[in-house]
């Protein structure tokens, strides 16, 4: 095997695998495999492509100061090419982004602005319009502007695309693709790429709902309301500037329920870890392919990878949490437990572990409480504020057994009691301790039952 001199000789010629236990109707169904890219996803390949350009045109130099405004995987793609060119980078991003992606641009030395993801272009907060501003007010900062810059659809007409087609013609050719759509480069650098080398291509986009793209395609309206959506990346409120729809005639509007759940099946059944588009995607695809009467090869993309997203789409908590998984209701207060004890779920301590391990699975485990457990009774709680209060200012009683600090006073609810019966406990400032006679079934918290309201809304 070839040893490269840099990581950014790594971009491109990702592989391409055909799907073996997805429902694909008589369709075959192909995966570009993009998050095989070193920065995770196919923006690395619009990260070189618009610095490199930007350095021909004489537009930047090493040392310069880049400004961008990104979903994500473009900034991650920006950071790997800064990081290697000796460019300083500023990154713009809206506050749903999440939180590895933001970890992985910091550590590679971006700057990351956070800003509001529900508003539209045209509001100051806005992330490309606040990005920007910023280049303006940068001295001698240079603006990307992924969503204007030619460079990014060339990576994908002069790059992605004839790998497509020279990797597809040994399973004879592509009938179908299906992508996604953010700054448009994917979408309209294919569409120039098989114009002229494989005409007979049929481009489907992929479209969150929310997005105004899908309505855009199939009836021909461009709406000037969108929605907010969590899928990652891809959707618009606008058609970006350096967009080409001309060759796309078919689009699906896909949830984001049904993108999440789409990637864990992907996970599942091919062994393939995408991201949120991922799901979006894939799930287009296979509408796409079971409608078709006739054997077609489908090619869809897998646009980044889901090590992103492990704290979203693929915690179950996180997808319970905001309705993507249901359990059986019970119809009572079991509804609003996040953690049942039950299945093991709930974080505990026993009275005779070291406050120093409280604290840890605390942190680890991202809960403010723990119940202390001796065999199955609950025989108290502990809190941070209880752990503090005992050690501050003798660090050393980090050593001192769970019993010394817990609440071992506790206000218990039978689990058949109405939910007005938390607001009492919520506002002495409690967790609620469900219990069903003797036996504890979990907590309920603040947010638990936020999260239970917003899901009857849903």
């Amino acid at each position: 095997m070839t040893i490269h001199s840099s990581v950014l000789e790594l971009i491109g010629d990702t592989p391409i695998i055909k799907a073996q236990r997805l429902d694909t109707g008589v369709c075959e169904l192909y995966f570009k495999l993009e998050s095989q890219n070193p920065g995770g996803s196919i923006k690395d390949r619009i990260g070189l492509s618009m610095i490199e350009g930007a350095e021909k045109a004489g537009r930047i130099k090493p040392g310069d100061t880049l400004v961008e405004g990104t979903a994500g995987n473009t900034g991650i793609g920006l950071a790997l090419v800064a990081q290697q060119k000796g460019y300083r980078l500023i990154l713009v991003v809206p506050d749903k982004m999440s939180r590895e992606k933001i970890f992985n641009l910091k550590a590679m030395g971006a700057q990351v602005v956070l800003t509001r993801s529900d508003v539209a272009k045209g509001h100051p907060d806005y992330y490309q319009d606040l990005a920007e501003r910023l280049a303006r007010e940068t001295p001698g900062a240079y603006f990307i502007n992924q969503f204007g810059n030619p460079d990014n659809p060339a990576a994908h007409e002069f790059g992605t695309g004839p790998e497509i087609l020279e990797q597809m013609a040994q399973v004879g050719g592509l009938d179908a693709i299906v992508f996604g759509c953010g700054s448009s480069g994917t979408m309209t650098g294919l569409s120039r790429c098989f114009a002229e080398k494989s005409p007979h291509t049929e481009l489907v986009l992929a479209d969150p709902v929310g997005s105004i793209l899908e309505e855009y395609i199939n009836r021909g309206t461009l709406s000037d309301k969108s929605a907010s959506w969590m899928v990652e990346g891809i959707g618009e409120d606008f058609l970006p500037p350096i967009s080409d729809f001309t060759r796309v005639k078919k689009a699906y509007a896909i949830t984001d329920k049904e993108s999440f759940l789409t990637a864990r099946e992907l996970l599942e059944k091919e062994g393939i870890l995408g991201g949120s588009s991922t799901g979006t995607l894939l799930a287009a695809a296979l509408k796409y392919c079971r409608e078709q009467t006739t054997p077609k090869r489908v090619l869809t993309l897998v646009p980044d990878t889901g090590n992103k997203y492990i704290s979203k789409m693929y915690n179950d908590y996180w997808m319970l949490d905001n309705g993507f998984l249901a359990r059986e209701p019970s119809n009572d207060l079991r509804d609003l437990i996040l953690r049942p004890y039950s299945q093991r779920d709930t974080v505990v301590v026993a009275p005779t572990d070291l406050l120093v391990t409280a604290y840890q699975r605390m942190k680890l485990y991202d809960v403010s409480q723990l119940p202390v457990m001796e065999g199955d009774q609950i025989v108290g709680i502990v809190d941070e504020s209880d752990v503090l209060l005992h050690v501050y200012g003798d660090e050393a009683r980090f050593r001192d057994p769970v019993s010394t600090a817990m609440v071992s006073k506790l206000d218990k609810i039978d689990v058949r009691s109405p939910i007005e019966t938390l607001l009492p406990v919520f506002d002495r400032g409690h967790v609620a301790i469900v219990v069903d006679g003797d036996r504890f079934l979990g907590l309920i918290t603040r947010i638990d039952l936020l999260n239970y309201l917003r899901r009857r809304v849903q």
